[in-house]
């Protein structure tokens, strides 16, 4: 007995997982301004700090194990900027679709959540790269970092550059379904040891795929720009619409819809 109910804390209902999606998704959807300013600005400092352990392990391995396995350590190292995020209560513009939309089921038929739920999906990617591009004007600056790690900037921004509109559209699509998926993993957990976990194996997978996740990539096309590869501000603008877009269809579309659908189902 006492061994099932070990299991079931560890491993909840889909239903257990809505009521929590729920509640804090409601939380979400009536602060006061400033702290959504605030936590989506933290957020982007998280992701920039995955994103500078990303490239200095990336710089520090490449020459030893060449640019495949470099690129291999340094997703790896990214989720760091994942774990900061998730144990720091920051939050990214992907995290907040599943939850804030399973919060609008708290409210019965008003309009003033709706329009909660746009500012909050207003803000938060707007200070998401707001707080990103402090940190990375702050660490750019000459000698900050240890030489070499721009031209691993240069290099992941470089990649990103070289695809196609099509490929990053649907890369967007998957990206938007990946982080997404991880909140509805990391709102299921009632301790903290498994959201790290899962925050991240996300993280390294969303580097490792170098997926387009509007943050994560507007973010490290900032750095590579700042160290002078060969694109423009238009691109990195571009791209950021481009990959919100697609990070929505996937996020909502895909995730969203089916999980609290699962939740709802196992609650009736």
């Amino acid at each position: 007995m006492g061994g099932a109910e070990s299991s079931d804390q560890l491993i909840p209902e889909p239903e257990t997982i809505y009521e929590r999606t729920k509640v804090e998704g409601h939380r979400r959807l009536h602060r006061p301004l400033l702290e959504e300013m605030s936590t989506a600005l933290a957020a982007g400092f998280d992701i920039v700090a995955g994103v500078i352990v990303m490239l200095l392990l990336m710089h520090y391995t490449e020459r030893q194990f060449g640019t495949e396995v470099a690129h291999v350590i340094g997703a790896l190292g990214f989720g760091v900027g994942f774990v900061f995020l998730i144990v720091g209560r920051g939050e990214l513009f992907t995290e907040n679709f599943l939850v804030p939309i399973a919060g609008l089921d708290h409210e019965e038929n008003e309009k003033r959540p709706w329009r909660n739920l746009f500012k909050l999906w207003t803000i938060s990617p707007v200070f998401n790269v707001v707080g990103g591009l402090i940190t990375i004007l702050i660490v750019t600056t000459h000698s900050v970092l240890p030489y070499g790690t721009g031209s691993a900037a240069i290099d992941v921004a470089t990649r990103i550059h070289a695809n196609g509109k099509l490929a990053l559209f649907m890369s967007a699509i998957f990206a938007g379904a990946l982080i997404t998926a991880m909140t509805w993993f990391v709102e299921g957990q009632a301790t903290m040891m498994p959201r790290i976990v899962v925050a991240w194996i996300c993280g390294a997978f969303l580097a490792l795929g170098q997926l387009n996740h509007v943050i994560v990539i507007t973010l490290e096309l900032i750095f590579g720009y700042r160290y002078g590869a060969h694109f423009s501000w238009a691109f990195i603008a571009g791209n950021f619409a481009l990959a919100a877009a697609g990070n929505l269809i996937g996020g909502i579309g895909l995730v969203t819809l089916n999980r609290l659908t699962q939740g709802k189902a196992g609650r009736s």
